[in-house]
């Protein structure tokens, strides 16, 4: 009976005497295609551009190129706003997308270099090596949201050394920019002094593998888990930094994750807490790194 009922079912199926094959999968949804909006295509350069010529005591690179990841009204308003720090204060500043820009005879004109949200692979090696040997002389590094802010870096030194930790993730939508407290760790350090010691404000909040240790890291400022909604593979618990100072070598290093909109850069306590950290990491050149 049941080789019958065997035979009548391979015949109705048209498969007697065939081997059995699985289904084809079915096709898959419409791979993502990155806006090219959002993801320009990426760059490398060779050509320095051409300095003005500086007259200031202070000398700040403000340097925005993305090879990833681009905010560009973040990018434009930061500019902007970075610029007219630098000359309230006094200083000379020079906005640039060249990477070739990163060679020994332009970077020794700068004591401070500010990376704001780049991403993505920007430095030929040549570059990445100028970049080295500026900051083993005593530079001031200001970094910015999305300049600590790739999921992943070629360049492992710089993820390993002057950052220290590696991005994993930020709040994302329907609840990507969210009301958080940031508290702060040091407040007697320059770049936090004249801040709230409960600073509430609406971030894209980042979330880290691990708080940064070693090359004598100081934690100015942790995120509060409590005051927001941090998705479960986000939460770092009690310690989960949000700004933090390294020191390689002589020089000094300042990150801070906090500034995706393009409207944090007219945040008054926002700019503050940047012009602070100009002002410590500029002592880099004749202080070295406390």
């Amino acid at each position: 009976m049941r080789a019958r009922l065997t035979l009548a079912l391979c015949a109705a199926l048209g498969a007697c005497g065939q081997p059995w094959t699985p289904h084809p999968p079915a096709p898959s949804a419409t791979p993502y295609v990155k806006n090219p909006v959002y993801w320009p295509t990426p760059v490398m350069d060779s050509a320095p551009p051409a300095l003005p010529v500086f007259a200031r005591a202070h000398r700040v690179l403000i340097f925005s190129k993305t090879n990833g990841f681009r905010d560009s009204p973040q990018i434009a308003a930061a500019n902007a706003a970075l610029a007219r720090i630098a000359a309230e204060k006094g200083w000379d500043s020079y906005v640039s997308e060249n990477a070739a820009v990163f060679n020994p005879a332009q970077l020794r004109q700068f004591d401070v270099i500010l990376l704001n949200s780049i991403s993505g692979n920007v430095f030929t090696e040549a570059q990445r090596k100028a970049f080295r040997a500026w900051l083993a002389k005593g530079g001031g590094l200001v970094m910015l949201h999305g300049s600590g802010g790739d999921h992943d870096y070629d360049w492992r030194w710089y993820v390993r050394t002057l950052l220290g930790a590696q991005f994993i993730g930020h709040t994302s939508k329907p609840n990507q920019f969210q009301l958080g407290t940031v508290r702060i760790a040091e407040a007697n350090h320059p770049a936090m002094q004249g801040l709230p010691m409960a600073w509430r404000r609406e971030e894209e909040w980042y979330a880290f593998d691990r708080v940064p240790s070693g090359h004598r890291t100081r934690i100015l400022a942790w995120l509060d888990e409590g005051s927001y909604q941090p998705a479960p593979e986000q939460r770092m618990g009690a310690r989960h930094p949000i700004v933090w100072t390294r020191c390689v070598g002589r020089s000094r290093v300042f990150f801070s994750a906090l500034g995706h909109k393009a409207e944090t850069y007219a945040e008054p306590l926002h700019l503050h807490m940047i012009d602070n950290a100009l002002d410590w990491a500029a002592d880099a050149r004749t202080h070295g790194c406390d």
